[in-house]
């Protein structure tokens, strides 16, 4: 199936109902429909055949949703980007996906573009649109294992590499969705307030499913109280957000009542959510949360945990909180041991997956997909555990992953960044328990001999390759890192010299 025809159905199906609303303008499902297909034609006039990668670096803004469903459409393979790269990272992401054009809104006039990537010819969007529009439907057929999306994902011992996630996944996935974590109809509303390049994206492609009213809230800061504002006055019955956000509106909430009489479904996962922490959601929140635990090799669909589990949690064994919930229909999980051998319930090991929500491998890595897939598993390299009754609990990484508001941050390319700069001789990188972010970066130095370290001088050289939400918050010069007896770097012995 062409994930592309959702939008297609929702279109005739729906075709005056409002599709998109952002900034208090509102597009119609015929409206955005004709509009992915007329990028659609005009990404082909510029040579694209499918299979072929379009970089995508927009913020939160209807034309995402549009460039995301034309690719789908006309078979191109989309390469969506966090808006909060630097240019390095960009051109990383453009060079190792090949990607033909980049769609972007990086002009100071803040309008879209669509340039061929190595040249400069580039064009308006809206000029794009104009041309093109009234030529008709751009879906063609797909097979389900041909190539939807890249989702880049951070690896720790290098650059990021890219998931190839296939139609065939994107249709499990918005199945599994709709099944399990939010039932939509065409008279729900939901509200994005996290990157639509990331997990946002795929709950964006279920609300499409159902012809839901979709919402962009404005891009930028998070402020809690035109959030919640916005929920009530929009009547937003669903929405997904990383741990972070929900302490941030608990916050501005001090214990009142939310007062969200639409909302059914609070979705949250992508990030650690302390114990305190959670039970104070269900408490303001109860039975509207919904946590989902997955990878982008596996996005969105690996476990989930119920608004009412939340709720018998809470009254009866706080200790289930937890957990991530009951292993997904479709999905199957096992815990592995050091050689690759299933173990038992209560037994620690590494999280397994298989099932048809699992990429195909990683974008021209074929060591690194046989690495990841040996013996028909995914290999999550989360550690973790199943008990009795078939609840997943994940109890620590063996990479050193940081997440930080629902970011993924690896600690080699920091230290890689930082390692750069001239006066800096070692460097190790941690994540520290952080309540509003979950984690925060933070990062230890030692200078080269004879030399100091200007910390404002050196956090400015790590600005210019790494994205803000990837650069320290902590720093420590030490004259030298604390090693174990094996000559490695014992991070824990870093993370104590912070937290004293």
């Amino acid at each position: 199936m062409n994930v592309g025809r959702l939008l297609t159905s929702a279109a005739l199906r729906s075709p005056d109902l409002p599709a998109v609303t952002h900034q208090g303008v509102t597009v119609t499902w015929a409206e955005l429909n004709e509009r992915a297909d007329a990028l659609a034609h005009g990404l082909g006039e510029l040579g694209l055949v499918p299979g072929d990668r379009v970089g995508v670096l927009l913020d939160n803004r209807p034309e995402m949703l549009q460039a995301m469903f034309a690719c789908f459409k006309a078979g191109f393979c989309l390469v969506p980007m966090n808006r909060r790269f630097t240019a390095d990272e960009v051109d990383y992401h453009l060079s190792d996906s090949g990607a033909a054009v980049l769609i972007h809104d990086i002009g100071a006039d803040r309008q879209v573009y669509v340039r061929q990537v190595g040249s400069d010819v580039e064009a308006s969007l809206e000029d794009v649109e104009t041309s093109n529009l009234r030529r008709g439907s751009a879906d063609v057929l797909i097979d389900r294992d041909d190539l939807a999306w890249l989702f880049y994902t951070s690896g720790t011992t290098g650059r990021p590499k890219g998931a190839m996630l296939t139609h065939g996944n994107l249709d499990f996935v918005v199945a599994s969705w709709l099944a399990d974590l939010t039932p939509m109809t065409s008279e729900s509303v939901t509200l994005h307030v996290a990157p639509l390049t990331h997990g946002a994206g795929f709950h964006a492609l279920a609300a499409v499913a159902r012809g839901a009213h979709q919402i962009i809230s404005d891009p930028g800061r998070f402020e809690p109280g035109a959030v919640l504002e916005l929920m009530r006055t929009a009547g937003v019955t669903n929405t997904w957000m990383v741990p972070t956000q929900i302490v941030m509106l608990m916050d501005h909430l001090c214990g009142s009542d939310p007062e969200l009489p639409a909302l059914t479904h609070l979705l949250y996962g992508g990030a650690p959510f302390a114990q305190g922490d959670l039970e104070q959601a269900v408490a303001c929140f109860g039975a509207r949360l919904v946590q989902l635990y997955a990878q982008g090799e596996s996005p969105m669909t690996v476990s989930s945990m119920f608004g009412s589990e939340h709720v018998a949690a809470l009254r009866n064994d706080r200790g289930q909180l937890a957990s991530v919930g009951h292993i997904r229909p479709g999905m199957h999980v096992e815990i592995l041991g050091p050689d690759d051998e299933i173990l038992p319930p209560e037994t620690l090991g590494e999280i397994a997956v298989r099932g048809p929500a699992v990429m195909q491998g990683y974008w021209r890595r074929p060591d690194a997909t046989e690495a990841a897939l040996r013996g028909g598993w995914l290999h999550t390299g989360d550690m973790g555990k199943l008990d009795e009754r078939g609840r997943l609990f994940l109890l620590g990484r063996s990479k050193d992953l940081i997440i930080t508001g629902g970011s993924n941050v690896y600690p080699i390319e920091v230290e890689n960044a930082l390692r750069s700069h001239p006066a800096i001789r070692d460097v190790k990188v941690v994540g520290l328990h952080d309540r509003a972010w979950g984690e925060i970066v933070a990062a230890a130095v030692v200078p080269e001999p004879g030399k100091t370290v200007d910390q404002t001088e050196l956090l400015d050289h790590a600005a210019q390759t790494l994205a803000a939400y990837k650069r320290p918050r902590r720093l420590v010069v030490l004259a030298a890192l604390p090693r174990n007896a094996y000559g490695k770097v014992a991070a824990s012995a870093i993370r104590e010299l912070f937290e004293q």
